[in-house]
């Protein structure tokens, strides 16, 4: 492996940083502590820093020798809704809050990049360390985008990084085309006729509508889209009722979907508008659909994959790159910036083993001998990319 000395060395300092950030969660668009230290940080290592994009999102700034080339790396900085498991000492310090998904490491990462980036100076043009808020669903990468930001901080390319639990450390995973799936969240309101439990004649029982319309969603998938594409519907919720003996007046469907193309997606929300609507008016009742696209799917950029993974077989070796890994179900709104600006969201081993521990568990923990790596990598994309030309003659 083929980690840059002065990242390796810095090891107990990352540590450090990173499981401050891990004791100190912060959900979505209320990452002030974590949008200030990083600020701070990037001041100090000599950085114009940009505060307040997307609400609580941070923009770092290197320019080194006169190039005109720029290019974008991001690391997500929010936590989850989740109480920790975990006694070790830098576990969360805010009960119901964690970092279950390793955006601590993330923002490390690429905080220590750009602390050997702004020291050494070895490559010529710009550089935009992105920070980005809220990513777990709740619109971070959006936010930046509307306030301008490919346009305040044109990019050429723009690079991302997570970690993956069950993949060996020191080991990467890069897939060009379609990664991650998309992702929607909905909402079915059923509005029927209240009535007394024992007298079910005299009104339309909203729960018949959510049990039968919770077994139709399951044909589109079967039914509406081809066989040869991959989509997931999922009912997560079900929400009705407040007494034994009271039929409800209405009834909730929640839950969500995935796909690996808009189209796609599209047409998964015609078919459950239709389906909905139909099986509703079957039993005499309405029902409503609010179906929000959450993510779109993350799709890299052919050549910039291609990039990214000979970058990683330099640091790693080839044989511990893994191309076209499996497809994720699982979203990601870095995709949101991918349909901006060319790109390539990417994996890093966190540790295979035996049973390793999943994101968005409570007992999750990033790996901190990940750091190195990961910093390495992203700085290596850099000094690659934008490349000092020797002159010749």
């Amino acid at each position: 492996m083929q980690l840059i000395e002065s990242i390796a060395v810095a090891q107990d300092e990352m540590t450090r940083w990173r499981r401050d950030i891990h004791a100190h969660p912060e959900l979505g668009f209320e990452e002030n502590r974590t949008a200030a230290t990083v600020a701070q940080k990037l001041r100090e290592f000599g950085c114009e820093v940009h505060t307040g994009i997307g609400r609580t999102g941070v923009v770092g700034v290197l320019r080194a020798g006169d190039g005109l080339r720029a290019i974008g790396l991001r690391a997500d900085m929010d936590a989850l809704p989740i109480h920790e498991a975990n006694t070790f000492e830098h576990r969360s310090g805010s009960p119901g809050t964690m970092h279950a998904c390793g955006h601590d490491g993330h923002t490390t990462m690429l905080l220590a990049a750009a602390k050997y980036l702004s020291q050494t100076q070895r490559f010529n043009g710009t550089v935009h360390f992105i920070f980005q808020p809220a990513e777990e669903g709740l619109g971070g990468a959006q936010a930046m985008i509307a306030d301008g930001l490919f346009e305040r901080f044109p990019c050429e390319a723009v690079f991302g990084m997570h970690n993956r639990p069950g993949l060996a450390l020191g080991r990467f995973a890069v897939r060009s085309g379609p990664m991650m799936a998309g992702g929607a969240f909905f909402d079915i309101d059923i509005i029927g006729k209240g009535a007394h439990g024992a007298r079910p004649e005299t009104g339309v029982d909203s729960i018949v509508v959510a049990a039968h319309l919770t077994t139709a969603l399951q044909t589109i998938v079967a039914r509406n889209v081809a066989p040869v594409d991959t989509a997931v519907v999922s009912v997560t919720m079900i929400r009705s009722g407040d007494a034994y003996n009271v039929i409800p007046q209405s009834a909730r469907l929640s839950g969500t979907v995935r796909t690996f193309s808009r189209e796609v997606m599209a047409r998964i929300e015609q078919a459950m508008t239709r389906i909905a609507d139909g099986v509703a008016r079957a039993f005499g009742a309405e029902a409503k659909v609010d179906f929000r696209v959450i993510f779109s799917p993350t799709v890299n950029d052919t050549g910039e994959a291609e990039f990214v993974a000979s970058v990683c077989a330099e640091v790693v070796g080839s044989e511990n790159v893994v191309r076209d890994p499996a497809l994720i179900m699982a979203s990601e709104d870095f995709s949101f910036m991918l349909e901006k600006v060319p790109g390539c969201y990417f994996n890093i081993g966190n540790g295979a083993g035996e049973g390793p521990c999943e994101v968005h568990n409570p007992g999750y923990d990033f790996n901190d001998e990940a750091l190195p790596v990961g910093a390495t990598v992203f700085a290596r994309i850099v000094e690659t990319r934008l490349a000092i030309r020797r002159a010749t003659g």
